[in-house]
């Protein structure tokens, strides 16, 4: 029998696949020959849906009906819903969804006998340092550590994913991709809000940060590497390449035609500016572009190695242009860059 029929009969339940990550995993879900379902809210966008060939089910992942009902007959899950927001009116709402979801997602697997799962965390539950040295999987932070409503939830969600593996027995599998880039960013994510501005000429100037960028495709890849050959229990770094701020602006730049911003800003006039800009953002209801929590994180160097997942899972990483040029294709494509 080959790994095709084998797939045809699996199953395999993606929640958060109306998200770019989640959507990314769906494809190549589809592309592998397994029957897919996906489970997206109400309110979700269904744009990154359109091409699928799969049974979408309407729910909540905090509410146990709906849980039961998207996980009958379910083999396989991918848990990649998360609230990827550094900013939101209501904070406590940010980890609620984070934490709550996976809690409650973990549980209904358990109960349901999900033979394998890969639990989508974040690098942001890793220690960075402002050195440039690349952190591994051997740096966890601490919820106290956590800088910002996002990272403390994702860090408290893996904690708690990792209580059940060791304490219930959940066949868990935790991915970390680093920052994705690619096509398909609906939202688009903070990174990909960057992209969009520093692509229609917004970003003037840049701080002293680095960050570690992948192709969206190939971490999404990496999550089925997990499934495969990943070990329970274990945490896999899914990165790219580590660049400096100013070396990806000055690439957009150079694909679309612009000068590179050349200016490099202290981050102390900053913080009053992104406390102007939260203000602001607290009536509009609208994430403000700059945040005191990401003026903080930029202090410190978000470097990153895949070197664990390189070596146990074959998990490999295109450059990281491939998918500068890719993302901007298609914000091009969708009409976020005015035509420009």
């Amino acid at each position: 029998m080959t790994d095709t029929s084998r797939a045809n009969r699996d199953l395999v339940l993606i929640t958060g696949a109306s998200g770019f990550v989640g959507s990314a995993v769906a494809r190549i879900a589809q592309e592998k020959g397994y029957a897919v379902r996906l489970l997206v809210r109400a309110t979700s966008p269904r744009k990154n849906l359109e091409a699928l060939d799969a049974e979408i089910v309407t729910g909540d992942m905090r509410d146990a009906a709906s849980m039961r009902k998207a996980l009958d007959g379910v083999r396989y899950l991918f848990h990649v819903a998360a609230d990827y927001r550094l900013w939101a009116p209501d904070p406590h709402e940010i980890e609620r969804a984070n934490l709550e979801g996976a809690e409650a997602t973990m549980r209904a697997a358990l109960d349901a006998g999900v033979e394998r799962i890969v639990y989508t965390s974040s690098v942001a539950t890793l220690k960075v340092t402002s050195s440039g040295d690349s952190a591994d999987e051997t740096s966890p932070l601490t919820p106290e550590q956590a800088i910002g409503v996002y990272k403390r939830s994702k860090v408290l969600s893996e904690r708690a994913v990792e209580r059940m593996i060791e304490r219930d027995g959940l066949p868990a599998v935790i991915v970390n991709p680093s920052t994705p880039i690619g096509p398909r960013d609906v939202k688009p994510t903070p990174t990909g809000r960057i992209i969009v501005e520093a692509a229609t000429g917004k970003i003037p100037a840049f701080v002293d940060t680095g960050l570690n960028l992948a192709h969206v495709d190939d971490v999404a890849n990496g999550h089925f590497l997990a499934l495969e050959r990943g070990r329970i229990g274990e945490r896999y770094i899914l990165g790219g390449e580590n660049l400096p701020l100013q070396q990806m602006l000055a690439d957009i730049a150079g694909m679309v035609g612009r000068r590179p911003p050349t200016i490099a800003l202290p981050r102390w006039p900053l913080y009053p500016l992104a406390m102007g800009a939260e203000a602001v953002a607290r009536f509009t209801k609208r994430e403000p572009f700059v945040t005191v929590d990401a003026l903080k994180m930029s202090k410190n160097k978000m470097y990153f190695t895949s070197a664990k997942a390189e070596r146990e899972l074959g998990y490999r990483a295109r450059p990281y242009q491939e998918g500068l040029k890719d993302a901007l294709a298609w914000f091009r494509e969708a009409g976020y860059l005015n035509g420009k």
